[in-house]
């Protein structure tokens, strides 16, 4: 590889002045410069970005760290992660904990490792904490995307989940559902405690009664909805409809409930959080309280440059954007309701 060493020597300059014009630093005559960027371009030189860093205190990289890129929901965010990113004049690196808490740790003592220069993740769970105080410890600023964890104050840009599961359930509601099942996470992610605590608060004020028999803790990925759904299938009195916690556990029921036999929206209707994409392709189409997933990246990028270049307020800040229900063709009257009619 070239160095800077022997662009200095070509161009017959010291190789401080060669790191001064790399680093645009320090006074330097303009035919100085333009020569040593001469040589630079003849010898194809690529600047060792590790040593400039070390420099300049600073690397222009950040970080994204989601839970499953395969999410629809994530690979929006990314995208608008990545755009606002490039605006600011920086690279972003990604990385996916798959939920993992080990993996997860693994990436953020990768991230410290490499210096950038700040990271926008979507903590595991809860017991994210450990890594999230870590970063702390080392000055590395950070967003929580999506999630929040108990104890960790920071900037962070979420969704309404409690009004999002409302919306949800009131629809159903209206539609004549009086049993309505919730398959959701598991209650050390914040989403998912809200999503249920939405969940409550919908039945109550619709004068519907809880049973927790009816609420279903388990993971996000489509195999983990088979036991959900053979437990519920169980349950006395059936229930007419389900709130899916995620749009891939939406997803995961629908082909558990057609494996069976079980018509969606006719037996069981469908709703959940953010759809899967590809509107014209999925039949069908989920009713979903709809998050700008975009937004939430653009946005979250946005505010973590602003926390690197030191133009934020002291206090963090906390960003909650609204859903919207958009009505699909996996919800309708439930079928006794039909033949009352």
């Amino acid at each position: 590889m070239v160095t800077i060493y022997d662009i200095a020597k070509q161009a017959n300059v010291s190789a401080m002045t060669v790191s001064r014009v790399i680093n645009n630093t320090g006074r330097i005559s303009d035919k100085t410069r333009a020569k040593v960027r001469h040589v630079m371009e003849e010898l194809n030189y690529v600047p060792n970005a590790m040593a400039r860093s070390l420099v300049l205190q600073k690397t222009n990289i950040v970080s994204l760290l989601v839970t499953d890129i395969t999410n629809p929901f994530y690979t929006t965010l990314a995208r608008g992660a990545e755009d606002a990113a490039r605006a600011h004049g920086y690279k972003l690196l990604l990385g996916n904990s798959d939920e993992d808490l080990i993996k997860e740790k693994e990436y953020i003592e990768t991230i410290l490792s490499t210096r950038v220069d700040g990271v926008l993740l979507t903590p595991a769970s809860d017991y994210s904490k450990e890594q999230l105080e870590a970063l702390k410890r080392h000055g590395t600023p950070f967003v929580a995307i999506d999630r929040d964890v108990p104890g960790i104050v920071c900037d962070a840009v979420v969704g309404d989940s409690v009004g999002g599961a409302r919306k949800l359930i009131d629809h159903l509601v209206q539609l004549g559902h009086r049993v309505i099942a919730l398959v959701g996470g598991t209650f050390d992610v914040s989403t998912a405690r809200e999503r249920h605590d939405g969940y409550r608060e919908a039945l109550a004020a619709n004068g519907l009664l809880y049973d927790e028999r009816f609420v279903f803790q388990t993971g996000y990925r489509l195999h983990d909805m088979e036991q959900a759904v053979e437990r519920l299938l169980a349950l006395e009195p059936a229930p007419t409809a389900i709130l899916a916690g995620n749009n891939l556990q939406a997803l995961g029921l629908l082909q558990s409930f057609r494996r069976r036999g079980i018509e969606t929206p006719g037996q069981m209707s469908i709703v959940t959080f953010d759809s899967l994409g590809y509107r014209d392709l999925i039949d069908p189409l989920f009713t979903t309280a709809e998050q700008p997933a975009y937004q939430f990246g653009e946005l979250g990028i946005t505010m973590l440059i602003e926390r690197i270049e030191g133009r934020a307020e002291i206090q963090p800040r906390r960003k909650v954007l609204p859903n919207e229900l958009i009505i699909g063709s996996s919800t309708s009257e439930p079928t006794a309701a039909r033949t009352h009619n």
